[in-house]
């Protein structure tokens, strides 16, 4: 609990069967943390073997995608503070106090993994992975008017409940664009927000996306067209609302 308030940490995992029992033990060493919930995405065998060994609870969502995955875990925390992060061992569970810490300001903070001083050694942060996150991020920032955004890309962040539930009838994109996606309905729903750095670590095993230049030019591709559309959709006074199944 935080502040009387219960805290869940949303795990999507497809290929992180060699490290998510040690991320879910980290980051239930926050004494402050009431849940995880592990979605299973098609994982890789061995996968809910290794979550069994853990306090964490686990759910399945069959649609494949990134976006899809955090949906199923959102709708499943009961937590009043829902904290989305991935089990490959880049985040530590360390920086759930500063995630909580600044809840107590804003509804929604934003984790950025472009402050030297918390990228380690060997963690998937090279020039042209920084600076895609970071120009988009602007992209966002000047079209929008919006605080400081360094890192479109981030996956660790945290929603107040009430903050989740006014953005999630809006929620449209199943795959890996799901996390830009959240940043634009929060800004265009007046949603108060800040960015804070997280540390970022060497990832165990390979990102589907991340891993693969092409796969991650094309990722910041569509990253830049929904900001756009979503730029355009406000100044006709649309927001896309979902239309896929829970």
């Amino acid at each position: 609990m935080w502040r009387d308030q219960k805290v869940s940490v949303v795990f999507p995992t497809y290929n992180e069967k060699d490290s998510i029992r040690e991320a879910i033990d980290d980051f239930f060493a926050c004494e402050h943390l009431d849940e995880i919930v592990v979605v299973n995405n098609n994982a890789a065998e061995g996968t809910d073997e290794e979550v069994r060994k853990t306090k964490a609870r686990l759910v399945y969502e069959e649609r494949q995608g990134y976006g899809y995955a955090i949906w199923k875990g959102l709708a499943e925390a009961t937590g009043d503070l829902l904290i989305i992060a991935e089990p490959d061992g880049t985040f530590s569970g360390h920086d759930l106090y500063k995630l909580l810490a600044y809840s107590d300001d804003v509804p929604v903070v934003f984790g950025t993994r472009t402050s030297r001083e918390f990228v380690w050694e060997g963690a998937n942060m090279g020039f042209l992975l920084k600076f895609g996150n970071w120009g988009v991020g602007k992209l966002i920032e000047f079209l929008f008017n919006t605080t400081i955004l360094t890192d479109v890309g981030c996956s660790m962040r945290l929603l107040r409940r009430e903050a989740y539930e006014k953005i999630a009838p809006q929620f449209t994109a199943g795959g890996s664009a799901f996390g830009p996606q959240i940043m634009l309905l929060t800004i265009l729903n007046k949603i108060p927000f800040t960015e804070i750095p997280v540390n970022y670590r060497r990832r165990v095993g390979t990102s589907a996306v991340t891993g693969n230049l092409f796969r991650a030019a094309l990722l910041g591709a569509e990253m830049t067209l929904m900001v756009l559309r979503y730029r355009v959709l406000s100044w006709l006074g649309i927001l896309p609302r979902k239309t896929q199944p829970d």
